[in-house]
């Protein structure tokens, strides 16, 4: 009876797994088919061509497009990473007066939906002049206060007698955070880092708004334009969206372990 149920577990795990990877390999193989193939049914190209790959990178503006999500996606993570941190550190060991209204006006903030916010921001950025920059592109994801609320609650875990051994070490309440806090809350750091360079990597609204040039185009605001009212390049989106899967895959492939800890340690603690 016990090897059945593990029998049937695993067989629902593969099926799962099966599911949810066919989606990726058929939009790898149709980008591999000619345009005349693409309303085929059949999955495997007749006659494979890269024709739709050198389309992409050297008669787009793609390349470019993927350096502006590579930068804006790996800047937001360092800085909520750091400045989120920062702040979590600040509200869950140090004392000052404000600290508990702070922090929920903070929380406060989760419950604004992101579309109402893209007309201020829309806003501030023309008011400075930061449309169609990369500050632009930038400025609304430099800190999370979902982030905060994360890191908060690990730091708060943290035993206070390790800190006080720091400060009675010499240390600064910054080499304090540095040296003792920071590093012992690697997990969540690996969540909220993953989810943050995810997020803003598939970042679609905020981008089609702020920029007007196809050269700050982001990987996302450029792939919707293969598509207009002429007709829509299904081929060039599928070998766009193949590339455009390539850094995601890496990161899951590099932090896979540090994925799964930092979800199971974000469920626990959420």
């Amino acid at each position: 009876m016990k090897r059945l149920s593990t029998f049937l577990i695993y067989a629902l795990l593969i099926l799962g797994s099966l599911v949810m990877f066919f989606p990726f390999v058929w939009m790898f193989l149709t980008s591999l088919k000619p345009f005349a193939e693409i309303f085929e049914l059949k999955v495997w190209p007749q006659a494979p061509t890269l024709d739709n790959y050198r389309e992409v990178l050297f008669k787009t503006q793609f390349p470019r497009w993927f350096l502006n999500s590579l930068v804006v996606a790996l800047i937001t993570t360092f800085s909520v990473l750091f400045f989120d941190s920062l702040v979590g550190y600040a509200l869950a060991k140090l004392r000052f007066p404000g600290k508990g209204l702070i922090f929920v006006l903070i929380l406060s903030t989760l419950m604004v939906p992101t579309e109402m916010l893209i007309i201020p921001w829309y806003v501030m950025s023309t008011e400075y002049g930061w449309s169609n920059t990369y500050w632009g592109l930038l400025f609304p994801g430099i800190i999370s206060a979902f982030g905060v609320f994360l890191m908060r609650q690990f730091f708060e875990t943290l035993p206070t007698d390790l800190l006080d051994a720091g400060r009675i070490d010499g240390l600064s309440e910054f080499g304090v955070f540095w040296r003792i806090a920071f590093p012992l809350v690697r997990p969540a750091l690996a969540a909220l880092g993953i989810f943050t360079f995810l997020g803003n990597w598939n970042a679609f609204l905020w981008p089609l708004i702020v920029v007007q040039t196809a050269n700050m185009r982001t990987v996302p605001v450029g792939v919707a334009l293969f598509s207009s009212e002429a007709g829509t390049a299904w081929n060039l989106i599928m070998a766009a969206s193949s590339l455009a899967v390539l850094p995601v895959l890496l990161v899951f492939l590099f932090f896979q372990r540090q994925i799964i800890e930092g979800v199971v340690l974000t469920g626990v603690k959420g």
